[in-house]
C-alpha cells in the first residue's frame, strides 16, 4: 500500500488539480491527497475567527453607526409620515409596533446572527448551511444590484437640489417669465415647486414611449454620485467605516434643528394634531396592517445581504441580540421623530396656504360688495360665506379654504421631498439656509443606505473565489462603472418613470421571497435549536419562547401574507405610473407599455429564479464536480494514466462498489484524521456551541439511513471508507475538522478510489 504524503497547499486551492502521470521514483504510482484548511470560519471550523485577513470593525461604535446609517434611510423621512397620515394617524403606530415585534426584530436577528456566526457574506452563509440553498445568496445579490441602480439616482437628484439651494432667492420660489413678462403657462397652471421639479430638474417627457434624450446636468450629477460612492466603499469598511460617523449622526442633528424651528412655527400644532389624532376604525382594514408589515420590512433593509455582511465583520463574542434590539428601537423612534418634524413644518405650510386662500376670497367678496372692507374679522368672513349658495360660490370663483384638506394633500416619496417640503422651506425666513440643511440631511441618509447596499453586494461577490483574487478597489470600480452606465436610463426625460417602475417591481417580490427563504433555511434546515445554541454561545443569552414562536410560525406566516398580497394587488390593480402633462400642468396616470412590463417581469424572475435553478442543478448533480469551497478542499496532485479514465467519468457513472478495472485502478490511499486528545464521549456530550470551539454536528454525524438517502457526489465517493469502524464516524469528526490544540494524535484510514 502506498504511503500518503501530506503537502501544504495554497489557501485558494479548492479546485481539482490537472491529472498527470508522473511516477514517484520508487517504481510505484500513487494518489496524493492534500488537505487544505478552510478559508473561513465555516460551520465546521470554529476555532479560527474567519479569514486571517478578514476586515473587522475598528470599534463597537463604528459597527452600530453603520447599521443605523443603513437601516435609517429615506423611507423614514418620506414614507412613514405618509403612511401615518393615510392609515389612521396615531392609530397606525399600533400595527407598526406589532409588526416590528413579530416580523422585523426576529428576521433582523437571523441575518445579523448568521453573519456573525459564519463570518461570511450572503453567498457563503447559505452555501455553508446547504449547497442547495446557494441560490438565495445569488438572488439577494441580483435584487440588491437593481435597488442600487435606482437608489443612487435619488442621491443624484438631491445633489442637483443641493447645488441650487445656494442661490438666492431659491430658484423654485417663483415662476419664470416668458418673453412678454408673464409667468410661463405651465408654471402658472401647477406651482413654482412643481414646475421646478418636472421641467427644470427632470425635463419630464410625456410618457415612457417618448423618453427624449439624456439630460446632461443629471448625467453629471449621477457621475458625481457614483464617484463619491466608489471612494467611500472602495476599501470596504476600512474606508466606509469612517464616513458613517457623518452619514449616521448628521441627520439627527438636522432633524433636531428642524424640530426646534418647526414647533415654533404658526400652524405646527395643527399639523401634529392632524397626523397623530388616532382613527381607530382604520385598524379594521387589512390594508393598514399590510402597509405596516411592508414598512417594517423595507425600513430594516432585510434580505439585501447587507446585514449579513455587517454581522460577519463582528467578533464571535459580540452581543448581536443587544445590537438588534437597540437598532430596532432607534429605527422606530427615528421614524416617529421624523414624522413630528415633517408634519410640524407641513402644518405651517398648510396654515400659510389657508391664509392666502382666505385673503384671495376676501378680495373677491369685497369687490362684489359682500364684505365691507378687506380687514374684516374671521367671524364676518365666515358669515359672508354662509350667505352665499353653491351656485354663487362657483360663479364668483371662490376657493374652499380648509386646513384639513391642505394637510390631506401631503405626498410621499419624491413628491414630499422635492415638491411639498420645498414649498414649505420657501416660506421660512432664510430659506436657502434651511434648504441646504434639508438636502444635506437627505444626502447623508441616502449615502448611508447606499453604502450598506453596496457593501452587502460586494461582500457576496467576494465569496466567489475568482473575484476574491482581484483587488477590492478594482472590483468596486467595475461595479460602480457598470451601474453608472446602466443608470443612463434614469437620465432621460422618462427617468422618474423608470425609477418608479424599478421601485415597484425590482425590489418588492424578489426581496420578500428571499427573506422567506432565509427564515426557512435557518429555522427548518440549519435548525432552530442549533441557531439558538449559536446565539447562546455568542451572547450568553438563550432565545426563549418569543423568538421560537416568531421564527417558526408567526414570521413565516407574515412573510407569506406580504408576498401573496403583493402578487394579488399587482394582478388586480393594473400597474400605472404618473406622467407629467405639460399642457395641463398636472400628473396623469398612464398604463405601463407592454415592453416595459416585459422588462419588469424579467427583473422579478431574475431575482427569484436563481434559487430554484441552483437547487435543481445541485440536487440532480448537473455539474460533474460540485465542491463546497467554504468547507475545505481536496486537491489531486498525482495519479496514474490507468486511474485517469476512472476519475474522469461522470458522477452518475461512478459507484463506490464498482469492481476495479485493473490492479492499478484499485489503488488504495490513506487520509489523516486529526483528533483531539479528549475522549470521543466528551465530544459528544459537549454542549458548547461552535463559537466556543464545541462540537458541531456535520454530515458525518448523520445516521447511515440519512447518508444513503442523500445524493452521491464525487467528493462523497472519494472519501467513502472501506470499513465501518472508521474513527470518522466514531468521533463525530470529518476531514474538515480544524484542530483545537497543537497537541494531537494522527490516525490513518484506508479508502478506496
Amino acid at each position: 500500500m502506498a504511503a500518503t504524503k501530506i503537502i501544504d497547499a495554497p489557501r485558494n486551492g479548492h479546485e481539482m488539480a490537472p491529472l498527470n502521470t508522473r511516477a514517484r521514483g520508487d517504481g510505484t504510482h500513487g494518489v496524493t491527497i492534500v488537505l487544505t484548511a478552510p478559508q473561513r470560519n465555516s460551520v465546521q471550523s470554529v476555532d479560527i475567527p474567519g479569514e486571517p485577513d478578514r476586515a473587522a470593525w475598528s470599534g463597537k461604535m463604528q459597527f452600530f453607526l453603520s447599521i443605523i446609517g443603513y437601516s435609517v434611510g429615506l423611507g423614514n423621512i418620506w414614507r412613514f409620515p405618509y403612511l401615518c397620515q393615510q392609515n389612521g394617524g396615531g392609530a397606525f403606530l399600533i400595527p407598526f409596533m406589532i409588526m416590528l415585534i413579530l416580523e422585523g426584530i426576529p428576521l433582523f436577528l437571523i441575518e445579523l446572527g448568521m453573519g456573525q456566526r459564519m463570518r461570511l457574506g450572503a453567498l457563503g452563509v447559505w452555501n455553508t448551511i446547504h449547497p442547495w440553498l446557494g441560490g438565495i445568496g445569488i438572488s439577494s445579490c441580483i435584487v440588491t444590484l437593481f435597488v442600487a441602480l435606482y437608489y443612487n439616482v435619488i442621491i443624484t437628484w438631491v445633489f442637483f437640489y443641493l447645488f441650487n439651494s445656494f442661490r438666492y432667492p431659491l430658484p423654485w420660489s417663483t415662476c419664470p417669465l416668458n418673453g412678454t413678462g408673464f409667468e410661463l403657462e405651465e408654471c402658472a397652471k401647477s406651482s413654482e415647486t412643481t414646475y421646478f421639479w418636472y421641467r427644470t430638474t427632470l425635463d419630464a417627457a410625456p410618457s415612457m414611449d417618448e423618453p427624449g434624450g439624456l439630460k446632461w446636468w443629471i448625467v453629471l450629477c449621477l457621475l458625481l454620485s457614483w464617484t463619491i460612492v466608489f471612494f467611500i466603499v472602495m476599501k470596504g469598511i476600512q474606508s466606509s467605516g469612517k464616513v458613517v460617523y457623518f452619514t449616521s449622526l448628521f441627520p439627527y442633528i438636522v432633524l433636531t434643528i428642524f424640530f426646534i424651528r418647526g414647533i415654533t412655527l404658526r400652524g405646527a400644532g395643527a399639523g401634529l394634531m392632524h397626523m397623530y389624532t388616532p382613527k381607530m376604525e382604520k385598524l379594521f382594514e387589512p390594508t393598514v396592517w399590510l402597509d405596516a408589515a411592508t414598512q417594517v420590512f423595507y425600513s430594516f433593509g432585510l434580505a439585501f445581504g447587507s446585514l449579513i455582511a455587517f454581522g460577519s465583520y463582528n467578533t464571535p463574542k459580540n452581543n448581536c441580540v443587544r445590537d438588534v434590539l437597540l437598532v430596532s428601537v432607534c429605527n422606530a423612534v427615528t421614524a416617529i421623530y421624523a414624522s413630528v418634524v415633517i408634519f410640524a413644518i407641513l402644518g405651517f405650510k398648510a396654515t400659510v396656504n389657508v391664509d392666502r386662500c382666505v385673503s384671495s376670497n376676501t378680495e373677491i367678496l369685497v369687490k362684489h360688495a359682500l364684505l365691507p372692507f378687506k380687514n374684516a374679522s374671521s367671524e364676518e368672513y365666515e358669515t359672508a360665506l354662509h350667505k352665499i349658495n353653491h351656485t354663487e360660490f362657483t360663479a364668483l370663483q371662490l376657493s374652499e379654504c380648509s386646513l384639513s384638506n391642505e394637510l390631506d394633500n401631503a405626498a410621499e416619496g419624491t413628491g414630499l421631498a422635492f415638491i411639498v417640503f420645498t414649498q414649505a422651506i420657501v416660506e421660512l425666513p432664510g430659506a436657502p439656509f434651511w434648504a441646504v440643511l434639508f438636502f444635506t440631511m437627505l444626502l447623508s441618509l441616502g449615502l448611508g443606505s447606499q453604502i450598506g447596499i453596496l457593501e452587502g453586494m460586494l461582500c457576496t461577490l467576494f465569496d466567489i473565489d475568482i473575484v476574491k483574487r482581484v483587488k477590492k478597489q478594482h472590483v468596486t470600480g467595475v461595479v460602480c462603472l457598470f451601474c453608472f452606465i446602466v443608470g443612463f436610463i434614469f437620465c432621460t426625460g422618462a427617468g422618474e418613470y423608470w425609477l418608479k417602475m424599478f421601485d415597484s417591481f425590482a425590489g418588492t417580490i424578489g426581496l420578500v421571497v428571499v427573506a422567506l427563504m432565509e427564515m426557512i433555511a435557518v429555522i427548518f434546515i440549519y435548525g432552530h435549536e442549533r441557531f439558538t445554541e449559536d446565539i447562546y454561545q455568542m451572547t450568553g443569552y438563550r432565545p426563549g419562547l418569543y423568538w421560537q414562536l416568531t421564527w417558526r410560525y408567526i414570521g413565516p406566516v407574515i412573510m407569506v401574507c406580504i408576498l401573496g398580497s403583493s402578487v394579488v394587488f399587482m394582478v388586480i390593480r393594473n400597474p400605472t405610473y404618473g406622467a407629467w402633462n405639460a399642457e395641463l400642468g398636472v400628473v396623469e396616470q398612464k398604463d405601463y407599455p407592454n415592453w416595459v412590463m416585459g422588462i419588469a417581469l424579467a427583473m422579478i424572475l431574475a431575482g427569484v429564479l436563481p434559487m430554484p435553478i441552483v437547487f435543481l442543478m445541485r440536487s440532480f448533480q448537473c455539474l460533474k464536480v460540485d465542491l463546497d469551497i467554504h468547507q475545505g478542499s481536496i486537491r489531486r496532485n498525482e495519479t496514474t494514466a490507468s486511474t485517469k479514465e476512472m476519475i474522469d467519468n461522470d458522477d452518475d457513472n461512478m459507484s463506490p462498489d464498482m469492481p476495479p478495472q485493473n490492479s492499478l485502478a484499485a489503488t488504495r490511499f490513506t487520509i489523516g484524521d486529526f483528533e483531539d486528545d479528549e475522549d470521543d464521549d466528551d465530544d459528544e456530550n459537549d454542549l458548547s456551541g461552535p463559537a466556543l470551539g464545541g462540537h458541531v454536528k456535520t454530515q458525518s454525524d448523520l445516521s447511515e439511513e440519512e447518508e444513503e438517502d442523500k445524493p452521491m457526489t464525487m467528493r462523497m465517493m472519494m472519501l467513502r471508507p472501506t470499513t465501518t469502524t472508521s474513527p470518522l464516524k466514531q468521533s463525530g469528526g470529518n476531514h474538515l475538522n480544524v484542530p483545537t490544540s497543537r497537541k494531537q494524535n494522527y490516525k490513518k484510514d484506508a479508502y478506496d478510489v
